[in-house]
């Protein structure tokens, strides 16, 4: 994972100095994650239910199982996003450094930090940037759990405003490299593009609904995978 950020630190320094060019940043981060996920004996495998539009904002989800899941979505998606994501993964090297000046960091425990991501994450909207949350909040530390219960920041974000929820489903990610030491294996990491699911006239009090709605589609590709 660091290799390829310290052979390409100098473009890497330059694209993230400024917002408006976070674009060209974006299509760096790709070309990274294509290195990290074949380098590491991954073939990602991609299927789809619909298209994205390329010149649509959306807001990006999908099961947490991993730490390649950040990889496997930038591989997955071509529309420039930002992650939003736990301000404790900046604390990792090399890593952490572009992660903290590129992503959204939230703070769960305190309020103040879940306000800012708000605000931060309606400017990258404001300038047709997508954004991308894992709803679980973070991955369970049982891994028999399938898909842990989903918070409300994605959703509430979405329907403020008013861009379609795009689920996706990562069917190998824990199997080929978990959080268990000397577990995984390279091999096939499948990824499952649903189809997107509109807020368009919903308020906040159909969050909850909306929240549900999304965590089923997923689970049930989940489980109709497990099934086979």
């Amino acid at each position: 994972m660091g290799v390829p950020i310290i052979i390409m630190f100098p473009v890497l320094l330059v694209f993230t100095s400024r917002e408006q060019w976070y674009p060209q940043f974006f299509v760096v981060a790709r070309f990274w994650a294509k290195i990290v996920l074949y380098g590491c004996g991954f073939i990602p495998m991609v299927s789809k239910e619909a298209e994205i539009n390329r010149k649509q904002s959306y807001m990006f989800v999908a099961n947490h199982t991993s730490m390649t899941d950040i990889m496997l979505m930038l591989y997955c998606v071509k529309n420039p996003f930002v992650f939003v994501g736990k301000k404790e993964l900046a604390k990792i090297p090399i890593f952490g450094f572009f992660y903290k000046r590129t992503c959204i960091l939230v703070d769960r425990s305190n309020q103040k930090s879940r306000k800012e991501v708000f605000d931060s994450a309606q400017a990258r909207l404001n300038n047709g940037t997508s954004i991308c949350i894992f709803p679980e909040g973070g991955i369970p530390d049982d891994e028999s759990i399938v898909l842990d219960d989903f918070k409300d920041g994605a959703f509430r974000l979405a329907i403020d405003h008013q861009i379609p929820i795009l689920p996706l489903t990562f069917l190998d990610n824990k199997k080929r490299f978990s959080y268990t030491f000397f577990s995984g294996s390279p091999g096939k990491m499948r990824a499952h593009i649903l189809k997107e699911i509109s807020t368009k006239g919903l308020t906040q009090s159909n969050k909850k609904e909306l929240k549900m709605a999304t965590r089923d589609i997923i689970l049930q590709t989940l489980e109709n995978d497990i099934r086979k």
